[in-house]
């Protein structure tokens, strides 16, 4: 099986919602963190940042798979919590 996303880090919906605890997925601070972040956000917060975001809207985050919110994929060149902070703060930015 070969690996598509090599070099890639999967960012889904759960690591920066404000509204999930960390043991529901939330990776950032609930002050850094957004109010219930969609893929679409995401994606355009990313491309924003020059990440080079792919989404994978079928896609369920194994914790809540009932929940088919999808993920995107942005360039590997950070440490994914590094990410997540300036994803964050762009779809801050874009919101207000």
């Amino acid at each position: 099986m070969m690996m598509k996303d090599r070099g890639k880090l999967v960012i889904w919906p759960a690591y920066i919602d404000k509204t999930k605890s960390r043991k529901d997925g939330r990776i950032v601070s609930r002050k850094t963190s957004v109010e219930s972040p969609t893929i679409t956000e995401i994606n355009q917060a990313a491309a924003k940042l020059g990440m080079n975001p792919e989404v994978e809207a079928d896609k369920a985050y194994p914790r809540s798979w009932w929940e088919n919110k999808g993920r995107v994929l942005i360039d590997n060149t950070a440490p994914k919590t590094h990410h997540c902070r300036r994803i964050c703060a762009a779809i801050k930015e874009m919101r207000s």
